[in-house]
């Protein structure tokens, strides 16, 4: 069995090709900035993209928040990440948290968010870069940014318009308002929303149904969801022959023909 990696602020296992990243910062609402989880999620999505076996990665958080986003307190103290010139603040973005958005959509697997609490600024970020959301009744989301002053500065107004639409994300980003669960899942941020105790096993088994397919078609199957947001049609058609060639020629390919015929 694949050893899992040993993480600073947070814990990850593997079972029956399920990852799950569980943050370990209750103690600061499983805040991004000032802990470990950044790095945490980078490493994470390092060694599952190295690892084939892994058929789907769960997010969630240990405690009552999913992740309250960047920490309030270093930003008014201007510590940590906040503190500095203009140019050293803006490094500090693209090498850190930038640097997890940009793993987190490069993840070769399908991606569960299961947001268990609060998903704030940040924290929603985070969620959105997942595939796939499912909310606790307790969860409460909110992109939160310019009640602070601040913009999405991690890439949330990239995410946000592609999970809930334009019209409904410049609403999100233009009050800063926290939505209950219920309307999360109203306006398609949620796919579903579940009793506190049911999330990670209906995480899990949602996740398990993606595991079971053949891998390799699973990780391109998501590499053409992303393809097919940023090419044109003729060009997105070539990728996709390309890409089929593979999956013809591939022994998982095979072998899934022969359990389908021998049913």
């Amino acid at each position: 069995m694949t050893k899992t990696l040993t993480l600073s602020d947070a814990e990850l296992t593997l079972e029956d090709g399920i990852a799950t990243l569980y943050f370990n910062r209750d103690d600061v609402r499983n805040a991004l900035t000032g802990t470990a989880l950044v790095n945490d999620i980078i490493a994470t999505v390092d060694w599952v993209n190295e690892h084939h076996e892994v058929g789907a990665l769960i997010i969630t958080g240990n405690g009552n928040a999913f992740s309250s986003g960047g920490n309030v307190k270093d930003m008014y103290d201007r510590a940590g990440m906040f503190g500095g010139n203009p140019i050293e603040i803006q490094d500090r973005y693209r090498r850190g948290i930038q640097k997890m958005a940009r793993a987190l959509y490069q993840l070769e697997v399908p991606a569960i968010a299961a947001v268990n609490g609060a998903a704030i600024g940040a924290g929603l970020d985070v969620a959105c870069m997942c595939d796939i959301r499912i909310g606790s009744e307790h969860a409460k989301v909110g992109e939160t940014f310019v009640n602070l002053g601040i913009i999405p500065g991690d890439g949330g107004a990239w995410f946000l318009p592609r999970v809930v639409g334009k019209q409904r994300a410049a609403e999100m980003t233009f009050s800063g308002r926290i939505i209950g669960a219920d309307e999360a899942k109203n306006i398609g941020l949620f796919l579903e929303v579940v009793p506190a105790a049911e999330l990670i096993p209906y995480a899990q088994k949602m996740a398990a149904e993606f595991a079971k397919k053949p891998r390799e078609a699973l990780r391109i199957s998501k590499r053409l969801l992303q393809a097919g947001e940023r090419l044109e049609l003729p060009d997105f058609l070539d990728f996709c022959a390309a890409q089929q060639s593979l999956c013809h020629t591939h022994e998982q390919h095979h072998q899934a023909l022969g359990r389908f015929l021998n049913k």
